[in-house]
């Protein structure tokens, strides 16, 4: 079954047009992701979704039905925001029963839905503590939690964790993906880390100045993206791109990834070291050629290269991605 489809999506404030046509489907259980560049338009089409900014055309449907003119209480939607928005005055059992109380539903159903959010996201010691009481991960494991026991037909994710430290970001990201796993439920996120994205998501959804430039699985964007915007994109450090014709190639670009390309004594390019950034289990070596394009070389390993080596570059043509002057893929 479909959970949510759109249909011709256009969004603009005023004169500026923030969403161009988007259409895509999402299926039930699916995690979604969007990506892009700030002001891509990604947090205002997951605004569209929720309606919490109306569609100014097209049209938006959620497990089959129409919710353009639909409030965002109405929609069965549940989201998530980086603010993580609790009341500061109400306990974690507050906050999460918050909703419920006010939708009318009995008491015994409140706390077993309160008890299994709980046990699934580990705060059953925090229960009686305030937001104030609490370290950012936990508060928004609570949000995620007054999410939860909502039973949503679809939840929303808007950047949940770009306000945490970076062990936060991991062990939080871990528990959503367990959280999607457990409840099988749709989920659709916002972020612009990517790898929430390649990690979290079964389809990637990259957009552009109000538009999809691709969606599908997150290694198929990776190894087949469809034009070099995506390929830049996608992938920390991201696609060396460089005249094509010196690599003897007819395309305008070239685009070789760091981790593709190795450092010998003889190779397609000279190459001088500028730069070592030693990262324990991966080495990043930037270098320049010969005719002044910057590249980054990805090692696996720890590795003795200094700035100032004079260096070769090796990598396979199957390696190679070509991309014409518009910026389309080249088979």
């Amino acid at each position: 079954m479909t959970a949510l489809k759109l249909t011709n999506v256009c969004k603009s404030f005023g004169k500026v047009e923030v969403l161009k046509d988007i259409n895509l489907s999402v299926e039930e259980g699916e995690f979604v992701v969007f990506v892009g560049p700030s002001g891509c338009g990604k947090s205002t089409l997951l605004r569209v979704i929720a309606g919490l900014e109306d569609a100014t055309s097209g049209t938006v449907e959620i497990a089959g039905q129409l919710v353009n003119d639909v409030s965002p209480a109405k929609r069965g939607i549940a989201m998530v925001f980086q603010s993580y928005a609790l009341y500061p005055h109400l306990t974690v059992y507050g906050n999460m029963a918050l909703g419920l109380k006010q939708a009318g539903e009995p008491k015994q159903v409140i706390e077993e839905r309160i008890a299994e959010a709980t046990r699934m996201l580990h705060l059953e010691p925090y229960l009686q503590r305030r937001p104030a009481e609490l370290s950012g991960g936990q508060r928004q494991r609570v949000a995620i939690g007054r999410s939860v026991v909502r039973e949503p037909k679809l939840f929303l994710f808007d950047e949940p964790l770009s306000n945490l430290d970076a062990a936060l970001r991991m062990n939080t990201r871990i528990e959503i993906a367990e959280l999607h796993d457990k409840l099988d439920t749709t989920m659709v996120y916002v972020t612009h880390d990517q790898i929430e994205a390649m990690t979290l998501a079964d389809r990637i959804v990259v957009l552009r100045d109000g538009i999809i430039e691709q969606a599908g699985p997150p290694m198929e964007l990776y190894n087949n993206p469809e034009n070099q915007f995506v390929a830049g994109f996608l992938g920390a450090p991201s696609m060396n791109f460089l005249p094509a014709e010196r690599l003897g190639k007819k395309a305008k670009t070239a685009g070789i990834r760091p981790e593709h390309i190795r450092i010998g004594k003889t190779g397609q390019l000279a190459a001088r070291v500028t730069h070592v950034e030693h990262l324990g289990g991966d080495t990043n070596v930037l270098v320049v050629l010969e005719t002044g394009e910057a590249m980054t070389i990805r090692l696996f390993g720890q590795h003795d290269h200094n700035s100032g080596d004079q260096v070769h570059l090796e990598f396979s043509d199957a390696d190679c991605y070509l991309f014409d002057a518009e910026g389309g893929r080249v088979a």
